[in-house]
């Protein structure tokens, strides 16, 4: 069938991106879905770094491919093998297909997935092939087993989740991303519990749920920092306790004022060395960093071992928010459903597909949260 599709052919274009158009927008093929495969229209894909930092190079991808990788949708047709989803079903994706059959799967760590790492490093889906081709009919590449900028995609049932249809797409598609590994490196990965202190570092879409994650769990002090100050004023709209610019010469001494001493936990989001230096930095004796940002592969942090033994600290990387997805997802939409998760809020933007690339240099700006393609 003929799609329309955002397809990246170079990375590292110049900005400002609504001038050179990294994403050209055209008709692509998209084949009928294969075993274990599933053909769903696409209602709602937001815009993340974790594509930013493709289109700009900070993350090398095998190219062309379509990029876009958090999104809900509508099952429209199911391949063979497929028994547990029909015609009509809501379904969030997960940017990590898994097998369950690994031994991360297996073993409660599917994020880990062996095959669905390797099959995203490659650019395909989950079994290995491509369902998409250009108007030259040249192979298009997966982004994460999603490629969700286009009207309809082919993906491994193991990339969907399925859902309560009566949240909004544009809201259900922050699941797949934004609140899965936002909520979840603060719930998940560092174990919050309830009176404990927090730094959220780096106050995106995924640092604002994780502000949420860290209210909803019980926080006795959720400190959000960011250098830009709209960003702040958004963590205090949605109730952060306090805001820090961590450019400030004396932002650690201002943490450790507030919470004598240091915070319980920190979570760095920003994928920058700066960001995740200064939540160690504010992280008290006996406390635990985790990392969820991405920052250039390049990119190295250095630490005291003497300090990391001598104060029990802790340091963790955190990716899809150590989640399991097919508990999670639901989990969170309950949340958001009782009124205990408003990731509503983080909806800056609502734009169409023709609109990408503008949206794309808003956010390398700073100047959105999330920000939604809607495929009304």
């Amino acid at each position: 069938m003929k799609i329309k599709a955002a397809v990246l052919y170079e990375m590292g274009k110049s900005r400002p991106y609504d001038e050179s158009n990294p994403l050209q927008i055209e008709a692509v093929d998209l084949s009928t879905p294969g075993y274990d495969e599933v053909l769903v229209k696409i209602h709602a894909a937001g815009l993340c770094h974790s594509d930013l930092s493709v289109i700009d190079g900070s993350r090398a991808r095998p190219l062309p491919m379509v990029l876009g990788h958090e999104a809900s949708g509508e099952v429209m047709e199911c391949g063979a093998g497929v028994n547990d989803l029909k015609q009509g079903d809501h379904v969030v994706f997960s940017f990590v297909p898994m097998c369950g059959h690994c031994i991360p799967c297996t073993t409660g760590r599917p994020a880990l997935c062996e095959p669905g790492a390797l099959a995203n490093t490659k650019g395909t889906l989950l079994e290995g092939g491509m369902r998409l081709k250009n108007h030259s009919l040249d192979g298009l590449r997966h982004h994460l087993g999603v490629s969700a900028f286009a009207e309809y995609v082919v993906a491994s049932r193991r990339s969907l989740v399925k859902i309560n249809t009566a949240i909004p797409y544009e809201i259900s598609a922050l699941f797949g991303c934004a609140v899965l590994t936002g909520v979840g490196a603060v719930i998940n990965t560092a174990r919050l519990t309830a009176g404990q202190t927090i730094v959220i570092a780096g106050l995106g879409g995924v640092g604002l749920a994780g502000v949420l994650g860290a209210l909803s769990g019980g926080a006795a002090s959720v400190i959000a920092a960011d250098i830009n100050p709209y960003k702040r004023a958004m963590a205090l709209q949605l109730d952060a306790h306090h805001v820090i610019d961590p450019a400030d010469s004396n932002a650690v001494q201002q943490v450790q004022d507030l919470t004598g001493g240091g915070v319980d936990i920190a979570v760095e989001f920003a994928g920058a060395i700066k960001a995740l230096e200064f939540a160690y930095a504010v992280t008290k004796r006996g406390g635990t960093t985790v990392t969820a940002g991405l920052p250039h592969p390049s990119h190295t942090f250095s630490l005291s071992p003497a300090i990391l033994v001598g104060e029990e600290r802790t340091l963790k990387g955190s990716y899809l928010g150590s989640c399991i997805p097919s508990r999670d997802i639901p989990a969170f939409i309950s949340l958001y459903q009782t009124g205990r998760l408003p990731v509503n809020k983080l909806l800056s933007h609502t734009i169409a597909l023709e609109q990408i690339n503008e949206g794309f240099e808003r956010l390398a700006n700073g100047d959105a949260l999330r920000q939604v393609v809607s495929f009304a």
